[in-house]
């Protein structure tokens, strides 16, 4: 498998998931992508469902620098210490791991280590990942301050986009969601709407 550039590091981390800080201001997964740890035994790859920028000071707000500046990026080169005083992070839950070269789409047996290095996952692991649809019931079950159905919605589409065939991809996807939310019509329709192509 080819490998990715890594987009951060992990600095918290329990069973289910990790929060990973990114190198680069702004450089942050897009919501429902795949991601990785590296360089351990096993390898976690967990689904992004929320990021944020905010101030390495908690509880000290950024404040209003653009004023007189014409555009935003403006504001970074007159204020280059911004850079140094933000940080954007990310939010994984995590859906599988692959230990000795098997992939398992459940829960590890261990969290991931504190500034372990994270990757977005290149689209190769992505397609072979998404072979299975097991990891929908982690996303199902999951109470997370993003709402479910967005989530489930998300991830599929990043992931029909590695697809060779996205539409069937997205209507095997509607299947296994159907058997899974088959008490919940409303839920189901709405992630059915989220992921057409």
């Amino acid at each position: 498998m080819t490998e990715s550039p890594r987009i951060g590091e992990v600095i918290e981390a329990s069973t289910a998931g990790f929060v990973a800080q990114c190198y680069e201001l702004y450089q942050l997964p897009p919501l429902g992508s795949l991601v990785k740890t590296g360089g351990q035994s096993p390898e976690l790859l967990g689904i992004v469902y929320g990021a944020a920028t905010t101030s390495l000071e908690p509880g000290r707000r950024p404040i209003a620098r653009g004023r007189d500046e014409t555009d935003e990026e403006s504001i970074y080169r007159s204020n280059p210490q911004l850079s140094k005083l933000l940080r954007s992070e990310f939010m994984a839950l995590v859906v599988g791991y692959r230990d000795n070269g098997s992939l398992y789409r459940y829960l590890p047996p261990q969290p991931a280590r504190i500034h372990g290095f994270v990757y977005q996952c290149p689209p190769g692991e992505i397609m072979e990942f998404s072979q299975s649809f097991d990891f929908l019931n982690i996303l199902a079950s999951a109470h997370l301050p993003v709402s479910t159905e967005e989530l489930i919605a998300a991830s599929l589409r990043q992931m029909s986009q590695v697809n060779e065939d996205p539409r069937r991809f997205l209507v095997a996807a509607g299947k296994e969601l159907s058997v899974l939310f088959s008490q919940d019509f409303n839920q189901l329709k709405a992630i059915l709407e989220r992921i057409r192509p």
